[in-house]
């Protein structure tokens, strides 16, 4: 690979002349500025409306026992990145092409299969997200999740999603003030330091039941798809590894300690007081920035962070899905020309909302699918795991032996803690836990 990489480098500039130079410079400027991004967004993902809830519920029901544990994701989460990215780097293909293309007909339809529950579960959730938004402003959900539903169809499919796009993720900005709210919160600091160092875990289902979801809103199944779609569209080559790979390092890192800030300023809030019942409860975490306009605060960035993945979820599983299919999948093309592509981001679309409208405990909807995520999560993950450890497809960038070990403990260990979960779940249903 990288022999061809060097040919087509001296194909561009010929050995003979020196003016390409400045050329290539700014090409390689234009490079960075262009690659840089996939990891931050894909890792950043998982604070939407979900992993606010799920997060903020660590922090209220558990105060900061769940730290340690976050320190343990953040340090999978960086490894499954990495891996998704460089597959993307060196293949130029999507994890859903190199799933067709290296395994059965049949463990392909499991890995889509897995993608899209996942998925629609998080459709499911951002829609509840921008329910639970209004009604924090006084507005019933059922008053605005079907028009909020119908906007977001229509902006995808009819080519302006990417203006929207930036105003929604303007709004979602309102989450960065947890680290200043987790400062005013006056946290008990020498508290927080243990137990970002020193495990405090328990052996409770409900603590069980809380780590699996923080491992489905952390190291999301969508999100390696995505990412390693990302780096493909932006044309990366395997000399952009090394770029590609700080990206998706550091977004990982970023995306975990606004994690861990959302658990330490609720902790600091409202630590104790059980399971969230309600959004508005969830936005006590906020008041030490806006007082009594925490709720609103709250909500104006709930409303952002789920528009935005609600739009972005639903399509990145039909890329992923036509992408292993081998069909067309583009939001220029008409529905006669991409049915499966449309069809399944409509699908996904009316479903979340609908699911979304029924009446139920929005955040236990919220916690509820990112349990879903986390289960489905080692499945994906052993995909990322074979895939990257073949050699047939990466050659010398594949795992190394440390490596490989080190990314089969991390598949593992998600892997039990769903087993261990599903096992308590189903003794409790037989009345023996």
């Amino acid at each position: 690979m990288t022999s061809d990489a060097d040919t087509t480098a001296g194909d561009v500039a010929p050995p003979n002349t020196r003016q390409p130079a400045p050329r290539r410079g700014w090409r390689k400027i234009v490079a960075v500025s262009a690659v840089a991004g996939p990891g931050l967004v894909a890792a950043n993902a998982g604070n939407d409306a979900a992993g606010i809830a799920t997060y903020a519920s660590a922090g209220s029901q558990f105060v900061y026992s769940t730290l340690f544990f976050m320190v343990l994701v953040t340090v999978a989460l960086v490894m499954v990145q990495e891996m998704a990215v460089r597959l993307g780097a060196y293949t130029g293909k999507g994890l859903g092409a190199l799933i067709r293309e290296q395994f059965s007909l049949r463990l392909t339809a499991l890995a889509v299969f897995c993608l899209l529950l996942a998925n629609t579960g998080l459709v499911v959730s951002e829609f509840a997200g921008i329910g639970a938004a209004f009604e924090l402003l006084g507005v019933p959900k059922w008053a605005v999740i079907p028009p909020a539903a119908l906007l977001l169809w229509a902006l995808v499919l009819f080519g302006s999603y990417r203006w929207a796009e930036r105003i929604f993720l303007i709004m979602s900005l309102a989450f960065f003030s947890y680290p200043v709210a987790m400062i005013l919160g006056h946290p008990d600091w020498s508290q927080v330091g243990s137990h970002l160092v020193i495990p405090h875990m328990e052996g409770s289902q409900a603590f069980i039941l809380l780590a699996v979801a923080l491992i489905g809103t952390t190291v999301s199944p969508y999100m390696q798809f995505y990412a390693a779609a990302g780096v493909v569209d932006r044309g990366a080559k395997p000399e952009d590894y090394k770029l590609i790979r700080a990206d998706a390092i550091l977004g990982a890192v970023f995306a975990c300690l606004i994690s861990l800030t959302i658990i330490i300023a609720t902790a600091a809030a409202i630590g104790g007081t059980g399971p969230l019942e309600s959004a508005a409860q969830a936005a006590q975490a906020l008041k030490p920035v806006a007082g009594q306009g925490a709720e609103l605060l709250f909500a104006f960035g709930l409303i952002g962070a789920s528009a935005l993945a609600g739009a972005v979820v639903p399509l990145s599983a039909s890329y992923a899905i036509g992408e292993a299919a081998g069909v067309e999948r583009s939001v220029s093309r008409r529905f006669r020309d991409a049915p499966l592509f449309l069809g399944l981001f409509t699908a996904q679309i009316i479903l979340g909302a609908a699911v979304a409208l029924t009446p139920v405990n929005v955040i236990q909807l919220l916690i509820g699918t990112q349990v879903l995520q986390g289960l489905i999560s080692p499945i994906v993950l052993v995909y990322l795991l074979v895939l990257t450890n073949r050699r047939t497809v990466l050659g010398a960038a594949a795992n190394g032996p440390r490596y490989r070990i080190a990314a089969t403990i991390v598949v593992l260990a998600v892997a039990a803690m769903s087993t261990i979960l599903l096992v308590q779940t189903i003794l409790s249903w037989l009345g023996w836990a």
